[in-house]
């Protein structure tokens, strides 16, 4: 294992406490325990906040999107592993203001229990809360069972939209319902090179030979819908440009926002080579792209992949993602 750590049990806390060093502008702990995290303003009086969470190792999802005009607060478990409910319940309390919490987060089992659990210990507060869950994982469950589906990188999307509408003043049903719609009109797909190095044990996340690639995997290792020899960078963004259009029924004249996301060890030039062969075939059908983003944005600690998203945009979506947003990892003027 090459990792630069202390002690690996020390690794969640001692990142957390870097970012809360590195910018105590942005962001603050409510309280003792620095996995609990919230926008340095918090709470903002009559406004939705947004909370989310999720296991450590994702960066900058999840600490990384809290701030003005993205989510509100965050707590986070282990690497790879839930927050507690106590955790999601004080990051609740400490961003309410008055307007109800909206949880937003990947749907996967472990999230899900604790998140209602903190959602019952809100409701005994008076607290009103709502959920939406990422599921953009085209590669995880079919078209026809999506609310199965796992949320990896295209959940970004949802913060940005979500966040620009409670930072105006949106009822809490209006931004829940605004998030929702961007997560039933987002579609991911990744694909992995090489495992993580879990810093607790120094041991990979999942075996792969080498020359193999594995296509739909998720961002905790969770198999993909197939491997094989590994193709060119064109092949790839051919096969995920193919997947997402059709998952999502794009037609000619359409408008998207792209998300070509590394997920930890994939050099900035190889994104470039698939945003490149991604832009070119949405361009041959008639796909317009709006909005583009290229770099990491929900990673795998040091996994070797990449994985493209789709946004389908209309209007409303469009000025959601142009509004002004500042966190310790993003910001849009």
């Amino acid at each position: 294992m090459r990792k630069i750590i202390n002690a690996p049990e020390n690794f969640v806390d001692e990142f957390v406490e870097g970012i809360l060093l590195a910018h105590s502008d942005l962001v603050k702990t409510p309280g003792d325990d620095v996995r609990v995290m919230v926008r340095a303003d918090a709470p903002v009086a009559g406004q939705v906040g947004i909370v989310t969470g999720g296991g450590s190792g994702h960066l900058p999802l999840f600490k990384g999107y809290v701030g003005r005009g993205l989510c509100s607060g965050v707590a986070i478990g282990n690497v790879f592993s839930s927050p507690s409910s106590d955790q999601i319940f004080q990051a609740t309390m400490a961003v309410d203001g008055g307007a109800g919490v909206l949880y937003l987060y990947g749907n996967y089992g472990g999230d899900v229990l604790n998140f209602e659990l903190a959602a019952d210990l809100a409701d005994l507060e008076g607290v009103p809360t709502m959920t939406v869950l990422g599921r953009d994982d085209v590669a995880s469950q079919p078209k026809d069972n999506e609310h199965e589906r796992r949320g990896v990188a295209g959940i970004f999307f949802a913060y940005k939209a979500a966040g620009a509408a409670a930072e105006r003043g949106d009822s809490l049903e209006r931004v829940a319902a605004i998030a929702e719609d961007v997560v039933a009109h987002t579609a991911t797909i990744g694909i992995g090179l090489a495992p993580t190095i879990l810093p607790t044990t120094g041991k990979p996340s999942f075996e792969l030979p080498d020359g193999q690639m594995e296509i739909g995997i998720g961002i905790h290792g969770e198999p993909g819908s197939r491997r094989g020899p590994l193709e060119t960078a064109d092949e790839i963004a051919t096969d995920f440009v193919e997947a997402l259009v059709g998952d999502l029924s794009l037609r000619e004249g359409a408008r998207v926002a792209i998300l070509v996301n590394g997920l930890g060890a994939t050099p900035l030039e190889e994104l470039y080579l698939l945003y490149r062969r991604a832009h070119q075939l949405l361009a041959e059908r008639g796909i317009e792209i709006v909005k583009r983003y290229v770099g990491e944005y929900a990673t795998s600690l040091e996994m070797a992949g990449a994985s493209i998203s789709l946004l389908e945009l209309d209007d409303a979506r469009l000025e959601l993602l142009n509004a002004p947003a500042l966190s310790p990892f993003f910001q849009e003027r």
